[in-house]
């Protein structure tokens, strides 16, 4: 008996048991491949019949496939040269423990540190990537067949370059000394809008200010120079012009581009946020303001309606010439346009809330242009902001404030008389009346809405002729209803006395200890301490004893019963007196106030000597 040739393995079918995997794997097959790897593979009863049952089948029979999904379990061969090995390339092993890796399965590398030396190694990475795809467009414009893969490389190369924000010290001198500021800016332009999507993206991470933050807090001031560079490099590359350039090609049907419109109005932010006065250079594009508008405009809200109405009250504070451009294209009736779908109902999220609120800041800040009240006034805004205090909702407060706006100033006239003429009046004085100042407590500032209204006040008194029936009218509320009106004045006037007399007790005790450690008192301590008694209840009190003021000199019976009111708390007129000169000596005078008209100081100068003579 021929033990040899009983006992010797016959011949392995034709077909291989294992299944063949492409030069190229996709995802889901590597996953089916690792699936499949931990089971022993399946033989059909056609294959059991053409081999027989040997010794080393029957000790296969207790053996796992590949024990803890090691590809390289079975690389050794057996002593008949028989290969039990996972039938995987080098390329496919590497890409498959690649995949393991991900899902915490396989051999995890923990990422190296970014140092000079990898920031260089992704950088030039980057730069093969582009210049790859450049070539290939070029070469085969018609044919995306050829240049796909390379884009793809694009692709993984720009998000690679995401981490160098967490060390902007040593990345950002890298980005713009190698060049590759330049390769990512001129991206901009790629005919694949997904490729421009993630530079948009880099951008927009580059640029945040947190960047760096996981850095020691001592280094704060030393990220700020390589972060300054890196701004003043993207703004002499256009970076303004080439992201409006990409406003118009987002298709926000697609949520991708929605994304990336939404990180180009956030560039737009970081940037101006850094470094506020480019705010001007980004406003001078004459296509980013009318799209704005354009934008604030759309009938269904998302959160890049609300991104754009947050960029355009950011672009419109403290700065005239985008001011005077946001009322040139016709801005001020655009956004009262959009405000007056809040006349009667309140926002329905948050986020619209917040939409609105933006609008309106954006409105008041150009409200400070003489020209922009001229168009408020010419766009019946007045009286939307008249209908909006009747009801009580949401843009009551908002339209308080904008008309607080509207009407300050010498160039506030037009407005006040409109307003009084809108029947604004009786509605000013309900809200003014409406919230009870004793049920608070002395300390308490006055409300936002109270502090406009009383600012209302005050410019009805300024601007309104004296002969006018329109100030007739605004000293008759004073006058109704047994002087309530006054009385609540001087209830107001008492508490921003006592908020005034604490924060007085505060700065003496700061004028005290410096005193005792010998420190001297400078002209921009004094200053301090009377920005801190403004806040501290002194505006409040300016503002109130300027009203008091003017309807004291102008009825008599106003005079009589405030004058009484003021005796039976130890007071008179002397400590109204006292509170407009402090006022006097510390106003300041605009910038561009009309010659013909008064000045604020020359008001109160009048008013100190109608009231002391």
């Amino acid at each position: 008996m021929d033990i040899d040739r009983i006992f010797k393995a016959p011949k392995l079918p034709v077909g291989s048991l294992k299944r063949k995997m492409p030069d190229n794997p996709t995802p889901e097959m590597l996953k089916r491949l690792k699936a499949d790897a931990t089971l022993v593979p399946q033989v059909s009863n056609e294959q059991k019949k053409a081999r027989a049952v040997t010794v080393e089948d029957e000790l296969e029979e207790d053996t796992d496939f590949a024990p803890g999904g090691d590809a390289d379990y079975f690389a050794e061969e057996d002593e008949e040269g028989r290969f039990y090995g996972g039938g995987l390339t080098q390329e496919q092993k590497q890409i498959l423990n690649i995949f393991d890796s991900a899902a915490g399965e396989g051999p995890s590398n923990e990422p190296e540190e970014l140092s000079v030396t990898s920031i260089r190694r992704l950088l030039l990475k980057f730069e093969r990537a582009v210049n790859k795809n450049t070539d290939q467009r070029s070469k085969y414009p018609d044919d995306p067949t050829k240049f796909i893969d390379s884009e793809a490389d694009l692709d993984l190369a720009i998000k690679s370059l995401l981490p160098l924000s967490q060390v902007p010290i040593i990345a950002y001198p890298e980005l713009v000394k190698t060049g590759t500021l330049n390769h990512l800016t001129g991206l901009l332009t790629h005919e694949n809008m997904d490729i421009v999507i993630d530079v948009v993206e880099l951008i927009h991470e580059l640029t945040d200010e947190d960047v760096g933050a996981d850095e020691e807090r001592e280094e704060t001031e030393e990220r700020e120079e390589p972060l300054k560079l890196l701004v003043d490099n993207l703004v002499e590359n256009s970076i303004f012009d080439l992201l409006i350039d990409n406003l118009k090609r987002v298709n926000e049907a697609e949520e991708s581009d929605r994304q990336g419109l939404f990180h180009i109005l956030g560039i737009f932010e970081n940037l101006v946020g850094l470094s506020p006065e480019l705010s001007t250079t980004l406003a001078s594009n004459s296509r980013l303001l009318p799209w704005l508008l354009d934008r604030i405009q759309a009938k269904t809200h998302d959160e890049n309606r609300s991104y754009a109405a947050e960029l355009l009250s950011i672009l419109l504070q403290n700065n005239t010439g985008n001011r005077l451009q946001f009322s040139q294209k016709d801005g001020v009736e655009t956004v009262l346009k959009v405000l007056s779908q809040f006349r009667r109902r309140d926002p329905v999220d948050p986020d619209e809330a917040e939409f609105m609120e933006n609008l309106f800041d954006a409105l008041c800040s150009a409200l400070s242009e003489a020209s922009v009240k001229k168009l408020f006034l010419e766009s019946e805004g007045p009286d939307l902001m008249v209908l909006m205090m009747k009801e009580k909702i949401q843009s009551r407060s908002r339209s308080i404030k904008t008309l607080d706006y509207a009407m300050s100033g010498s160039h506030g006239s037009a407005v006040c008389t409109a307003f009084v003429e809108a029947m604004g009046l009786k509605t000013l004085f309900s809200a003014f009346m409406g919230k009870i100042q004793k049920k608070k407590s002395a300390s308490a500032p006055p409300s936002e809405d109270l502090s406009h209204i009383l600012g209302i006040i005050s410019s009805l008194l300024t601007n309104l002729p004296s002969d006018a029936p329109e100030r007739i009218r605004l000293l008759a509320k004073f006058v109704e209803n047994n002087y309530e009106k006054v009385d609540k004045l001087l209830d107001i006037r008492d508490s921003a006395r006592a908020r005034l007399k604490v924060t007085d007790t505060e700065i003496e005790g700061d004028k005290k200890e410096m005193m005792e450690n010998e420190e001297m008192i400078t002209d921009e301590d004094q200053d301090l301490w009377y920005l801190r008694r403004l806040d501290g209840g002194l505006f409040t009190l300016q503002t109130v004893d300027y009203i008091l003021g003017w309807i004291i000199m102008e009825d008599d019976g106003i005079r009589a019963h405030a004058l009484q009111m003021l005796n039976r708390k130890d007071q008179d007129l002397k400590s109204i007196l006292q509170t407009l000169r402090i006022y006097h000596d510390n106003v300041g005078e605009p910038d561009d106030h009309d010659s013909d008209e008064p000045t604020q100081k020359q008001i109160l100068d009048s008013l100190i000597k109608a009231l002391d003579s």
